[in-house]
């Protein structure tokens, strides 16, 4: 489940209000920030402070050369002590500065034409499932609203009457779609699978035995030793959890591959009660898998995309209520679904502000950390009544993604963070083309921009999803060239289609749709000005 999901929330009483971001952002984040900032620093001060002792060196006269080679003959032990600081200080230098990890390309899945489902289709589906019309109506109206087209995909076991989730058809469903993601990425660039060192498989719902992992390392016969990973109940940020795992694993094992597969299973997750706040996955979530490839190798530089440059995650899970807030469960009828907490909100909120409070000082240029500081410091020393500042993260990054969990999110994103509507172009038009595909929707929205020439050398991309736990996490990523769309792109046949204009109906003035809307506004809205401690 994600942020998007928040539109079938509960109405909140009016008793519990949504807490004072300006008054609970917590200095810890900010001081997290700084400390991921500085230990990079420190990593690259070394090179320009290496360089200016060869440059004075060159600079020095020949007999002043002579004269300190003869001083140092005679004082031998000061020489070795030295030479042995260097050795060690070199040596320690190697052994731990992170290695690089490069993106060298990705693949998203593409489903089959008659996979599409039409809105008409689903709605005489759901009825001919046993929905109540209260229920079926409920339905129409998300699917009117929901900024999705009548192109997306479900699998194939909901398109029979009655639909057939067994697990032979949701194994089938898993295949068909890792499998077809891997056979391109593997066939465009030109890596053996025997080359893989570390396979990491997220997918949040499905997870049978033999694991995902293992049934591509059967399916592509992956060497013996592999370090493989399966990622399970992590939701729809899960994406980025996993290129964390890869990333980690290729600070470890040197001169390999790792490959991502990150996905999501309907067929046995589609909901067939009647509990409204358990519908929304059956309107937003649809069939879609991304395969991405990473590199350790310096080799791989030259004809890698990108360059990972940051991961912050973000974990509420140690309270209660954002372990609780989205939580697979059986309704009264016994009917398997996944529910929504009345404080969702809130705890979404709440993890946002706190990964880009951390976020932030990696990224934002010296001027935004110093108008941020300084309001910082007036606020916090001198009690001033300062407005808060919300910094430009347009200075930061040059593309969006947004997970498309669902358009109110994407809207109020663009709005607090001052996007342009361009930043938030692929997020809109992946939930419009594919739906909500889970945790591969931040890859489809990458191959977007790609596919629309948009990404050029030296542009920075910031992906940003939420997840169960509760959990919000982003990755930054460089682009070490002017990237060209991967062959096969899924937007390949439609990609001169968009961007399309979108209906913006507002939403039904029914109390389950006009409070969780209420809602969501006012707490990005709280989010997005709460950098300034109180």
């Amino acid at each position: 489940m994600n942020g998007g999901d928040a539109a079938a929330a509960a109405a909140t009483p009016s008793h519990r209000r949504l807490p004072d971001f300006l008054q609970s952002v917590n200095l810890k984040y900010v001081k997290l920030g700084y400390h991921y900032l500085i230990t990079h620093l420190l990593t690259l001060l070394l090179l320009p402070l290496m360089a200016v002792i060869v440059l004075e060196a060159g600079r020095t006269d020949p007999d002043d050369l002579r004269q300190l080679w003869l001083h140092l003959q005679y004082n031998l032990v000061s020489v070795l002590v030295l030479s042995a600081v260097l050795v060690f200080g070199a040596t320690v230098y190697v052994l731990t500065r992170p290695r690089p990890v490069y993106l060298v390309d990705f693949a998203c899945y593409k489903p089959p034409d008659k996979l599409k489902v039409r809105f008409d289709e689903f709605l005489h589906h759901s009825k001919l499932c046993g929905f109540s019309d209260d229920c079926l109506e409920f339905q129409r109206k998300i699917l009117e609203r929901s900024g999705l087209s009548e192109e997306t995909y479900v699998p194939e076991a909901m398109h029979l009457i009655p639909p057939e989730p067994t697990m032979a058809n949701a194994r089938a469903e898993a295949e068909s779609v890792m499998f077809g993601a891997l056979d391109k990425l593997f066939k465009f660039t030109g890596v053996k699978p025997k080359d893989v060192g570390v396979l990491v498989v997220n997918c949040s719902l499905f997870n049978p035995t033999p694991s995902l992992s293992a049934m591509i390392v059967n399916k592509y016969k992956l060497r013996g030793n592999i370090k493989s990973f399966n990622l399970g109940g992590m939701g729809c940020s899960a994406g980025v959890i996993a290129v964390d795992l890869a990333r980690d694993m290729l600070q470890v094992h040197r001169n390999t591959y790792a490959v991502v597969v990150s996905t999501e299973n309907i067929t046995q997750n589609w909901y067939f009660g009647n509990r409204k706040s358990m519908l929304i996955p059956n309107c937003l979530f649809r069939v879609g898998g991304a395969a991405v490839l990473l590199s350790n190798r310096g080799a791989d530089r030259r004809r890698a995309k990108y360059a990972l440059k940051h991961v912050v995650r973000t974990h509420k899970g140690a309270d209660n209520k954002a372990f609780n807030c989205v939580y697979q469960e059986q309704d009264d009828e016994g009917k398997t679904g996944v529910s929504l907490s009345k404080d969702l909100m809130a705890i979404a909120g709440g993890a946002l502000k706190t990964n880009i409070t951390t976020l932030g000082p990696l990224v934002l240029p010296f001027s935004e950390q110093l108008l941020f500081f300084a309001t910082l410091v007036a606020k916090k020393l001198f009690n001033a009544k300062i407005k808060p500042y919300i910094p430009d993260f347009k200075l930061a990054f040059e593309h969006f993604c947004i997970h498309a969990g669902g358009r109110a999110v994407i809207d109020e994103l663009e709005k607090n963070l001052q996007l342009q509507p361009v930043h938030v172009e692929a997020s809109r038009m992946t939930l419009h083309r594919f739906g909500n595909t889970s945790s591969s929707s931040i890859w489809y929205e990458l191959a977007y921009m790609e596919a629309k020439g948009r990404v050029r050398r030296g542009h920075r991309i910031w992906q940003i999803a939420f997840g169960s736990g509760f959990k919000c996490n982003s990755a930054v990523w460089h682009a070490l060239r002017n990237v060209k769309p991967s062959p096969e792109s899924p937007w390949e046949d439609c990609i001169d289609r968009y961007p399309v204009e979108l209906d913006m109906i507002a939403l039904e003035e029914s109390p389950d749709f006009a409070a969780a809307n209420s809602a969501l506004y006012s707490v990005i809205t709280l989010v997005c000005t709460s950098w300034i401690i109180r």
